[in-house]
């Protein structure tokens, strides 16, 4: 790029409005809890409202002290320095009341005051799946997680997830074989994909027409607690969840627990409740002993959402001829009394 380019980008920024950097200010207060920050959003129009205000009067406004220190001057520097990186990087961001932001995500609890991605954020009006799983499937289950995600594509439907190994990228892939644009949520910065041997397929996502997108600024590194805080992102932005196949304490028990709490479908995929030796599955089949209902194929799912099918034979596993079978076998293994 040269230096007229670089030029263009830094003056053209989408990410701006009249609010100027107010909303990325706000977004780096410390201390301050997220759904304080969108009250803080919706009180203030502009970086003079903010700066006039004495710590005293942000304290009213959210009525508790505020024990942590910040210096404005400080925060409105670096809030410059990340919208400087994001157009240099081709990463946009959007606040959370803004026309752009995903009206689903802002429905959710504790969403991020800023989101940041790269690419085209969903349409609105369509609804996207979240799919999710084990990073150590087996093969009938990254099996059925890439047929599910292939078939509900050729629909229209668009997959989103979180770009991990195992279940994750076989979702992410069979709904980019199917042409549908794909959406990954990320647990740490755009421009440092994890895994990194997910980069090319994070590449893929962005040329189909979708997004990779985070709640985290460039450079952000993922770590323990950003995953879990991710997952509440994929179910946010999803009219169902389909957890795949998981383990006990797997972390896809964490959007499940995610999708209960924002009153979205569970289902669970047909192959995570077989009880298969040296494959653990108590995960998913804990989750169906809860409630959740079991996914045979994307028709499945099409039926639930009054969409008619696109694509020709059933993607799928068999449905079992006797689901008392099925139920006692689960009972079995996780060695339940019914």
């Amino acid at each position: 790029m040269d230096n007229r380019n670089i030029f263009e980008t830094l003056t053209n920024k989408s990410s701006l409005s009249d609010r100027g950097l107010l909303d990325m200010i706000i977004y780096l207060l410390p201390g301050i809890k997220l759904a304080e920050k969108i009250k803080l959003l919706q009180c203030f129009e502009s970086e003079d409202d903010l700066f006039i205000q004495s710590k005293k009067d942000i304290e009213i406004i959210l009525n508790r002290p505020i024990k942590t220190f910040w210096d404005l001057s400080e925060i409105r520097e670096k809030a410059g320095h990340i919208d400087t990186t994001c157009a240099m990087r081709s990463i946009k961001w959007v606040s959370w009341n803004s026309c752009e932001y995903p009206p689903l995500l802002r429905e959710a609890f504790d969403p991020p005051s800023v989101i940041f991605y790269r690419g085209r954020l969903p349409d609105p009006e369509k609804p996207l799946l979240g799919m999710v799983g084990t990073r150590k499937p087996s093969r009938d289950a990254s099996e059925q997680a890439y047929k599910i995600a292939d078939n509900i594509g050729k629909a229209g439907v668009s997959v989103v997830s979180g770009l991990a190994y195992g279940i994750d990228a076989m979702s992410h892939r069979g709904n980019l074989a199917s042409g549908a644009p794909g959406y990954a949520v990320l647990g740490g910065g755009i421009d440092g994909i994890y895994p990194a041997s997910n980069r090319p397929l994070a590449k893929k996502i962005l040329d189909s027409g979708g997004a990779v997108i985070s709640e985290y600024p460039p450079g952000f590194p993922p770590g323990k607690w950003t995953f879990p805080a991710r997952n509440r992102i994929i179910s946010a932005l999803s009219r169902s969840v389909l957890i795949v196949e998981a383990p006990d304490k797997s972390g896809a028990l964490i959007t499940a627990a995610f999708a209960l709490e924002q009153g979205k479908d569970l289902w669970v995929a047909s192959c995570g409740v077989k009880e298969s030796a040296g494959i653990d599955r108590r995960g998913t089949i804990k989750l169906v002993f809860d409630g959740a209902e079991i996914i045979y194929s994307a028709s499945d799912i099409l039926k639930k959402w009054n969409i008619t099918e696109a694509f020709s034979g059933r993607a799928d596993i068999s449905r079992p001829s006797n689901r008392e079978e099925l139920i006692s076998s689960m009972a079995d293994l996780l060695n339940i009394d019914v």
